[in-house]
C-alpha cells in the first residue's frame, strides 16, 4: 500500500477540470445571469413551439387529415401569433440586455481596467466577450429556427401568414441566427460608442425597432418578382395559392400595364367603355413564388452576416485604437 508523499496534492484538494478555463470561463461567470436567462428563454420557446406542433397534429387527426379546412383554427387557437411575436422579440432581448451592456458595463464598472492589467490584452478580452455573445446568438438562433421550421413547413398552407412575411421568413432557415448575430453586433457596437449602460440600452432598443421596419422593406426586394398574365374574366389558377402577391395590374394586348383599380369603380357601362378605351383584356399578377424562398433567405443571411462582420471589425478597430 503506497502512501502519498509530502509533495503530492490530495485528490480532494486538486482543482476540478472545467470545460472552460481562463478568460472564457471568467466571461461566462461574469455574465452567467444574462446567459442563463437567455438560454432559459430559448429552451422555453422551443418547448412551446414543439407543444403547438403537437396540438396542430392532433387537431388535424381529429379533423380527418391534412386535407380538411382547419386554417381558421390555426392562427386563432394554436398560439401561432404569440409564438411569432415572441420570436420577433428575441433579437431585441439579445441586443438590449446582453449586447449593449457587454462592453459598456465593463467600462462603467471599471472591470475592463482590472482585467487588462492582469496580463490580458484588450483585444483578447474583447474576443472572449464577442465569442460569448455570438455563440449565444448562434446556438439560440439555430435551435429556435429549426423548431419553428419543423412546425411551419409541413403545414404552411394552413397558416394565414404568408411565407414572405416577417413572422415566417425571419424565423425559419438561416435568417433567424443571422438576425440574432447582427442585432448582437449592433448592440455591442452601440455600447462601445455610447460607453454608458443605460443610454446604450435605450439607443439599442430604438435602433433595433427602426431596423425591423427597414428590414420589412428590404425583405421583399431580395428576389425579382415574377409576372403572370391571365384573361380578365378568368380565375387565378390554384397553383398560385402558395405565392406571395406583390402587386396586381391590368394590361392590354400590347403588354402595357395599368393600376388594378383602373376602370374598377365605374358603372357597368362606363367600365366597359373604360376597358375598351385602354384595350384592357388581362389581369397581371406580380408575385414571388415559394421556390424563391430558399434563395431569398440565404441572400438575407449573407447581408446580415456581412453587416455583422463590418460591425465586428469596427469594434475591434475602435478598441485597438482608443482607450476604453
Amino acid at each position: 500500500m503506497s502512501t502519498p508523499t509530502l509533495t503530492e496534492t490530495p485528490a480532494e484538494l486538486r482543482p476540478r477540470r472545467r470545460l472552460l478555463r481562463g478568460l472564457p470561463w471568467l466571461v461566462v461567470r461574469q455574465h452567467r445571469v444574462a446567459l442563463s436567462c437567455f438560454l432559459g428563454l430559448t429552451v422555453l420557446t422551443a418547448l412551446w413551439i414543439l407543444y403547438q406542433r403537437h396540438e396542430l397534429v392532433q387537431l388535424l387527426d381529429a379533423a380527418g387529415g391534412p386535407g380538411k379546412d382547419v386554417s381558421h383554427w390555426v392562427d386563432e387557437t394554436r398560439g401561432f401569433s404569440r409564438v411569432a411575436a415572441l420570436l420577433s422579440g428575441v433579437p431585441l432581448v439579445l441586443a438590449v440586455f446582453i449586447g449593449a451592456p457587454l462592453i459598456a458595463g465593463d467600462r462603467e464598472s471599471g472591470t475592463v481596467q482590472l482585467v487588462t492589467t492582469q496580463s490580458v490584452t484588450r483585444l483578447r478580452w474583447l474576443v472572449a466577450k464577442l465569442g460569448l455573445v455570438y455563440a449565444l446568438a448562434l446556438v439560440g438562433g439555430v435551435a429556435l429556427s429549426a423548431a419553428f421550421t419543423w412546425w411551419w413547413e409541413p403545414h404552411r398552407t394552413l397558416f394565414f401568414t404568408r411565407w414572405a412575411e416577417g413572422p415566417i421568413f425571419d424565423n425559419t432557415g438561416p435568417v433567424l441566427p443571422a438576425i440574432l448575430l447582427f442585432t448582437a453586433a449592433a448592440g455591442v457596437t452601440i455600447g462601445v460608442l455610447v460607453r454608458r449602460v443605460l443610454p446604450a440600452m435605450v439607443v439599442t432598443f430604438v435602433f433595433t425597432v427602426v431596423a425591423q421596419y427597414v428590414w420589412d422593406e428590404i425583405r421583399i426586394r431580395l428576389a425579382a418578382p415574377r409576372m403572370f398574365t391571365y384573361p380578365l374574366d378568368a380565375e387565378l389558377p390554384d397553383r398560385f395559392g402558395d405565392a406571395y402577391e406583390v402587386d396586381r395590374w391590368v394590361g392590354n394586348a400590347n403588354g402595357d400595364l395599368f393600376g388594378w383599380g383602373t376602370c374598377a369603380e365605374a358603372t357597368d357601362r362606363a367600365q366597359e367603355a373604360c376597358l375598351a378605351k385602354h384595350g384592357i383584356v388581362n389581369n397581371v399578377l406580380e408575385y414571388l413564388d415559394h421556390d424563391q424562398m430558399a434563395g431569398m433567405q440565404w441572400t438575407a443571411a449573407g447581408l446580415l452576416l456581412a453587416g455583422t462582420a463590418l460591425l465586428t471589425g469596427f469594434v475591434l478597430w475602435r478598441v485597438s485604437r482608443r482607450p476604453l
